[in-house]
């Protein structure tokens, strides 16, 4: 079983139980213990995982922190743990502490589902205040885990992660900067998008009266981005399926188009499973030949797949006027549903998808 393969069973396995969970022991036991055993680590062995090391604060004796992950007798990760049920908000202060006091370069805060790492890129031998990487096992990413990978005890380098630590740490912060913009601008944001296109005066009524103009417009320019690469897709689409229609013509064996259905008399495709189908090519046009993505449309759902056959599944949509979600495999029949307020919010799960939609190329180049 791959890395990868692993993660995803740990984190079915939390999204599970998170809500049986009443201690942090349990907490301990169930999440934490197994996350650092996917990374390679021997949780049992002492001498490479220490759980309750000492961490001496000033004239504090006897401070322990939860785990200390060791190279060569010398501390290189600490961790402190908390119930999965509380918010890791208020506890970043107990690990600033236990970090001046040790050697260790990276600190790593848990409550078994969210995970926040921590370095000293503003200040020598002092944590900083803000993580470095941030990521919820529940709801990981194909990002997440390509990160998670350089904490693997078979591929830790502590300098080459510390070098892609700063990057990654203004990286995410101009995502969510980025975020918080388009969801809702501030007053700083909106004065300095006026300040390169608007001459006159800008009084706080000004301010006021663009903010829902600069605030549109942004959503549309991100959504006219979108559209931009689903009509890339759909062209390539086309121009595949005109090959294919030529085709067809010596050749009746052929499937007519990337498209399979059931009964037509009980099924009914709608405009907005299709927009989702043109959207998951969208997403997926770099990662595989957009000939090799098929729909079928079935009572119970709207299903994606892979060289046309029905067990090699990418995802399925369900798209109705009261709930619209997605289902992405998880290792079992079923998968797992995620919700989507529009159908554009298919963009949101784009890592997953591809990641999906790999398992099947990469099984290609093996065969």
């Amino acid at each position: 079983m791959d890395f990868v393969d692993q993660v995803k069973i740990l984190s079915k396995r939390v999204d599970t139980l998170k809500n049986q969970i009443q201690t942090e022991e349990a907490t301990k036991t169930s999440f934490i213990m197994p996350f650092f055993q996917l990374l390679g680590y021997d949780v049992f062995n002492p001498l490479e995982f220490v759980p309750e090391y000492t961490a001496d604060v000033g004239i504090k004796k006897g401070e322990k922190v939860d785990y200390a992950i060791l190279n060569d007798g010398e501390p290189v990760i600490l961790v402190e743990a908390k119930w999965c049920g509380e918010s890791l908000d208020k506890h970043g202060g107990q690990l600033f502490r236990y970090f001046g006091t040790t050697k260790a370069k990276f600190g790593i805060l848990t409550n078994g589902f969210e995970y926040r790492f921590f370095t000293d890129l503003d200040e020598q031998n002092k944590m900083d205040q803000k993580p470095f990487f941030v990521f919820d096992i529940t709801q990981i990413k194909e990002q997440d885990i390509t990160e998670l990978k350089k904490f693997h005890k078979a591929s830790f380098d502590i300098d080459a992660v510390f070098s892609a630590a700063e990057d990654l740490k203004y990286s995410n912060q101009v995502k969510q900067l980025l975020k918080k913009q388009l969801e809702e601008p501030d007053d700083e944001f909106i004065n300095y998008v006026l300040s390169e296109v608007y001459c006159g005066r800008k009084t706080q009524n000004i301010i006021d009266k663009f903010k829902p103009v600069i605030k549109k417009s942004l959503n549309q320019f991100v959504n006219d981005l979108m559209n931009d690469r689903i009509t890339a897709a759909l062209n390539k689409s086309n121009t595949v399926e005109n090959t294919v229609n030529e085709d067809i013509s010596t050749n009746t064996e052929l499937e007519p188009s990337n498209i399979i259905t059931e009964d037509s008399s009980k099924i009914i495709t709608t405009q907005e499973e299709l927009d989702g189908f043109a959207i998951i090519k969208a997403i997926l046009y770099k990662t595989i030949p957009v000939n090799k993505i098929y729909y079928r449309d079935t009572v119970s759902y709207f299903g994606i797949l892979y060289d046309n056959k029905n067990y090699k599944w990418i995802c399925r949509l369900k798209v109705e006027k009261a709930i619209k979600y997605i289902i992405l495999p998880d290792g079992t029949n079923n998968g797992k549903k995620y919700p989507l307020a529009t159908i554009n919010s298919i963009f949101d799960y784009a890592d997953e998808i591809i990641e999906s939609a790999k398992r099947f190329v990469e099984d290609e180049i093996i065969d």
